[in-house]
């Protein structure tokens, strides 16, 4: 089978705080062993991981650190790890939106990327023009556009908008029609970053339903990166792990997926993991500070109580305040159960007020597995309501581990996630002021 990428010894550092290596001397430096004497790079020798976590002893950091990999072509690749991991930078190399400082990317055909919300579009120029400008950037020719044009639009939904500029669109807006530019075009490899979280649930499943068709269906490569981990596994046969810029695994999705969620900062409690989470979605007049499951233990016996801890900050005045959370299928992104809209009944919401949400799910209400969380915060009693104060999927996960199979846990064969009795009366609430 073909190769559509091939990286060899990718490296790319960066000197924080400054643009390039800080001073002409040291530009000059560079360019002279690498370009004239063919030499390394010296900046790479006194490069550092780059673990966000930690101080440091040097300025200059490794992005992307010595990866060496292979994609076949129509493979659909997830690309996961922490923030800070080197995930973007990656795309964006292979996107040719930058360089990399040592080592070779090969592709084998046209890209498209969508890196971020409105990558590629001029605001000034309605959706319709921003389509035929996208699609002349990917190497279109005119009539190829025009013979996709309807479809594009059609994807989008927002054809009642596509004679509008763009700058008037909501980014919702945006990352449906940049998605939709990306998808269609004629190219080889589809690169998709974190955008898709801009768009609504039911945006999300049509484009990874699109990005299905495109990789089984079109024989096109995908390079997908998200941090819903259902997601990945849905879309990708095959993944990529990343961490502090090296790369930590690769093989089936499954696999890699495994190992990501090994990490308990990931799974269970991960405080700072929310300060970084650039994907949560919401107008922010309350946030989740931390969540804790099962006091941060990996993993537990599905026969125990499962306990989710939450602490919840009032950041802008509000007068209602709901909340609800949903477990999703262990092999799926589907939703086995939910507490549905639980009103947090407090009389009065404070800037600077603390909310104690701690939340009990009853032994044996589920099988074995992994299953990832759901919670969402809102100011109207329905649901899903568009504009929530603060939503996470699948940020957070817990992980049953049992010894016995099912018949012994008691479960019945035609349930096949196990029992659905989570209430929101199991729920403990108090309030700290802030005065």
């Amino acid at each position: 089978m073909n190769i559509a990428v091939q990286v060899e010894n990718l490296s790319k550092i960066y000197r924080l705080g400054q643009i390039g290596t800080g001073t002409i001397s040291h530009d000059l430096e560079r360019w002279f062993k690498t370009k004239i004497l063919g030499q390394e790079d010296p900046f790479l020798k006194i490069g550092e991981n780059n673990d966000r976590s930690t101080k440091g002893n040097s300025q200059i950091v490794y992005s992307l650190n010595n990866l060496n990999f292979e994609i076949k072509q129509g493979d659909a690749v997830g690309i996961i790890g922490k923030n800070g991991a080197g995930k973007s930078t990656l795309l964006k190399i292979l996107s040719r939106v930058t360089s990399p400082t040592v080592g070779n990317v090969k592709l084998n055909g046209r890209v498209s990327s969508l890196l971020e919300v409105g990558t590629g579009f001029h605001p000034e120029l309605t959706g319709r023009e921003n389509i035929f400008l996208n699609g002349a950037i990917l190497g279109m020719r005119r009539n190829e556009i025009k013979n996709k044009f309807d479809e594009i639009v059609d994807f989008s939904g927002v054809e009642r908008y596509i004679d509008t500029p763009v700058k008037r669109y909501s980014s919702g807006m945006y990352v449906r029609l940049a998605f939709s530019i990306a998808a269609h075009l004629e190219s080889e490899i589809l690169i998709v970053d974190e955008v898709l979280a801009v768009g609504d649930s039911e945006f999300q499943k049509k484009c990874l339903g699109k990005m299905n068709d495109v990789s089984s269906k079109g024989g096109r490569t995908v390079l997908f990166v998200s941090h819903n981990i259902a997601a990945v596994k849905q879309l990708c046969n095959s993944g990529i792990y990343l961490k502090n810029g090296s790369l930590y695994k690769s093989g089936s999705v499954q696999e890699v997926v495994s190992d990501y969620l090994l990490n308990p900062l990931t799974i269970t409690s991960a405080t700072d993991l929310l300060n970084d989470y650039q994907s949560r979605r919401g107008s922010g007049e309350v946030r989740f500070r931390s969540v804790v499951i099962n006091g941060g233990e990996y993993s537990q016996d599905p026969q125990e109580i499962i306990i989710i801890r939450m602490v919840i900050d009032i950041i802008k005045p509000i007068k209602h305040l709901y909340f609800s959370l949903l477990v999703r299928g262990a092999d799926s992104s589907d939703t086995i159960t939910s507490t549905g809209t639980i009103k947090v009944d407090v009389d009065c919401f404070n800037i600077g007020d603390e909310i104690h949400y701690n939340f009990t799910i009853p032994a044996n209400t589920f099988r074995t597995g992994l299953f990832p969380l759901y919670l969402w915060l809102g100011d109207k009693r329905e649901f899903g309501d568009p504009h929530p104060f603060d939503l996470l999927d699948s940020v957070y996960f817990f992980n049953l581990v049992s010894d016995k199979n099912f018949e012994q846990l008691g479960y019945n064969a035609i349930q096949p996630n196990g029992y659905f009795n989570i209430l929101g009366s199991n729920s403990e609430i108090s309030i700290h002021r802030k005065c």
